[in-house]
C-alpha cells in the first residue's frame, strides 16, 4: 500500500481495487459447478471432504454432552470403517471449548497424528455487536481454554459505512488476542458474513481487508444469515487468496460455511478450489467446510460407493 496506514490510505487502496464482473464470475462458478472429478477419484474426493470439515454446533441449547457427542463423531465418523478419515476440527461456542478439549484428550490438536483442532466462534458471534473490549475478552477466554482456532466476525455495519480503518484495527487487535502464553498464536478465521455485504465488490474489498489485517483464513458466513456460502462468492474469495499468494508468496485459507449439506455440492467446491487457487489448497490448513449436516451425507455416499449400492445421480455429472 505504501506509506503509513491511515483510514484514508486504506479506503483509497480498497476503493481502488477493480470492480467484479458479476456476469463473468457467475459464469465461471456455473462452469466449475458443472464439472466434476473422474469416477475413479470419487473415493478420494469424499475422504478429502471429510478431512476438510469443521464439524459444527452453534446453538443456544448446546450442552457439554452434545459437544462430547460431536467430538466422538469427528473422531470416528464411521464406526464400521476404520479407514474413514477424521474431520479437521470441531467448532463450538467459547464456553464449550473446555468440554471439546477434554473429550478429544490425546487427539487434541493437528500436531498429533490423527488429531483434531478445536475452533471457537468469538467477538460476539454472530452479530459482532459488542464493544472491542468484550470482543477481545471473548477471544482471549477461548484461547486460554484451549481453542486452536478463532472464528471472528467483522463489524459489517462499520464496513458498510466505509469505516474500513475500524474494521482493520479490530481484526489486528483480535489477532493479538489470539496470542498464547508461549508466544504462539491460535489461527484466526475472519468471517465476512457475505450475505450482508450486498455486492461482490464489497466481498472482494472485505476479503482484501481481512488479509491485510492479518487473518489466516477468510470465511464466508456465520451460517445464521441467508444467503450463506454460495459458489460464486467462494470462487471470488479463492481468486483473492490466489492473487495474494502471487503477490506475496503467502497462502491464506478459505472457509465456506452454511448451507453446504450434500456431497454433490461439496464436490463442486472441491473442483472450484483446485481450478481457482490450486490443488495445494485442498488441505485443512488452507480450506475448510463449515458444516453440521454435510458429514452425514458424505458418509452415506461413501458407504454406497464402497458397497456398490450407488447411483451416479447422487453426484455431480462426470465424464
Amino acid at each position: 500500500m505504501g506509506g503509513d496506514l491511515t483510514e484514508s490510505s486504506l479506503k483509497r487502496y480498497l476503493n481502488g481495487i477493480p470492480g467484479v464482473d458479476a456476469v463473468g464470475l457467475e459464469a465461471r462458478a456455473a462452469d466449475l459447478g458443472s464439472r466434476s472429478i473422474k469416477t475413479t477419484s470419487k473415493a478420494w474426493a469424499l475422504d478429502t471432504i471429510i478431512s476438510l470439515i469443521d464439524l459444527t454446533t452453534l446453538e443456544g441449547a448446546d450442552t457439554p454432552g452434545k459437544v462430547r457427542s460431536l467430538v466422538a463423531k469427528g473422531l470416528t465418523p464411521d464406526a464400521g470403517d476404520v479407514s474413514c478419515p477424521r474431520v479437521a476440527a470441531v467448532c463450538v461456542y467459547g464456553d464449550m471449548v473446555p468440554y471439546a478439549v477434554e473429550a478429544l484428550g490425546a487427539f487434541h490438536g493437528d500436531s498429533v497424528e490423527g488429531g483434531i483442532n478445536v475452533a471457537a466462534v468469538a467477538t460476539a458471534f454472530p452479530s459482532g455487536r459488542a464493544s472491542l473490549a468484550v470482543k477481545l475478552a471473548d477471544t482471549a477466554d477461548a484461547v486460554a481454554a484451549g481453542a486452536d482456532e478463532i472464528d471472528m466476525v467483522i463489524d459489517r455495519g462499520a464496513f458498510l459505512s466505509g469505516r474500513y480503518g475500524q474494521v482493520f484495527d479490530e481484526i489486528v487487535a483480535v489477532k493479538e488476542a489470539c496470542r498464547r502464553a508461549d508466544g504462539s498464536y491460535a489461527h484466526l478465521k475472519v468471517i465476512l458474513e457475505t450475505g450482508e455485504l450486498n455486492t461482490y465488490d464489497n466481498v472482494r474489498r472485505a476479503s482484501w481487508l481481512a488479509i491485510l489485517a492479518g487473518g489466516d483464513f477468510i470465511k464466508t458466513s456465520t451460517g445464521k444469515v441467508a444467503p450463506a456460502a454460495t459458489l460464486p462468492v467462494t470462487v471470488l474469495m479463492l481468486e483473492v487468496v490466489r492473487d495474494w499468494y502471487r503477490l506475496t508468496g503467502e497462502k491464506i485459507g478459505v472457509k465456506p460455511a452454511g448451507g453446504i449439506r450434500a456431497s454433490k455440492d461439496a464436490i463442486k467446491y472441491v473442483v472450484a478450489v483446485a481450478e481457482t487457487a490450486g490443488e495445494e489448497w485442498l488441505q485443512p490448513h488452507l480450506f475448510r467446510f463449515g458444516a453440521s449436516s454435510l458429514l452425514n451425507d458424505v458418509l452415506l455416499q461413501r458407504q454406497k460407493l464402497a458397497t456398490g449400492h450407488y447411483s451416479g445421480a447422487d453426484y455431480v455429472t462426470i465424464d
